[in-house]
C-alpha cells in the first residue's frame, strides 16, 4: 500500500523526533505497535471507518484501549493519538508503527529481518547462531523474526529490506527447473 507509506511517513517522522528528543522510543514503539494491531481488529476496524463517529470518540476509545501502558503515561503520545484521529489517519497506524520501527532501527544501526524455514528450529542457540552468520553475511545488525513456511521444503530464505537471500530446496528446484528447461 504506497498510498498509506506515503501518508504514515510524516507521523512517523514526527513521531519518532519527538521521541528522541523526550527519550522515549521503545515506550511509544510498544506504544504503536499495539495501536496498530487495534486498528486491525474487526470492532474496532468498524469504529475508526465509521464516519458518523466524532474523531475525538475515536481516539479517547484507542487511548482507552492502551489503559496504563507505558505508551499512554505520555501526554505527547496521547496527543499524536488525538492529531491522527483528526486528520482521519486511524487507519494507518499499522503503517506508521512499521516506519517508526523502521527508523528506530535504524538509528540503532539495525536492519529488520524476516527468516522463513520449512521447518521450527530446534532452539533459541540454533536461531542465535543463524542470526550470527545472517549479521556477518548483511553487515549489519538484524532484528529477527523467525517465520515456519512449509512450501520451501528444506533450506531458509531470509529477507532483509528489499534483498532476498534465498537458500531453500524450493529455490534449488526451481534453478533446476529453469535450468532443465531452457
Amino acid at each position: 500500500m504506497a498510498e498509506f507509506a506515503t501518508i504514515a511517513r510524516p507521523y512517523a517522522k514526527a513521531l519518532f523526533e519527538l521521541a528522541e528528543e523526550k527519550n522515549h522510543i521503545k515506550s511509544w514503539l510498544g506504544g504503536l505497535k499495539e495501536l496498530a494491531w487495534s486498528v486491525q481488529q474487526p470492532q474496532v476496524a468498524a469504529l475508526v471507518e465509521n464516519t458518523e463517529t466524532d474523531s475525538k470518540y475515536k481516539a479517547d476509545a484507542l487511548i482507552g484501549l492502551l489503559g496504563d501502558s507505558e505508551a499512554m503515561k505520555s501526554e505527547t503520545f496521547r496527543n499524536f493519538v488525538y492529531v491522527v484521529a483528526e486528520g482521519k489517519r486511524l487507519q494507518v497506524l499499522p503503517e506508521i508503527y512499521a516506519q517508526y520501527q523502521d527508523l528506530a532501527l535504524s538509528r540503532d544501526n539495525a536492519k529488520k529481518a524476516v527468516i522463513y524455514s520449512a521447518y521450527e528450529f530446534a532452539g533459541e542457540g540454533q536461531k542465535a547462531k543463524i542470526v550470527s552468520d545472517l549479521e556477518q553475511h548483511f553487515n549489519s545488525r538484524l532484528d529477527a523474526t523467525f517465520k515456519v513456511d512449509p512450501s520451501l521444503i528444506g533450506g531458509f530464505k531470509v529477507e532483509v529490506g528489499d534483498q532476498v537471500l534465498d537458500l531453500s530446496v524450493q529455490a534449488k528446484l526451481q534453478k533446476l527447473y529453469t535450468a532443465m528447461t531452457n
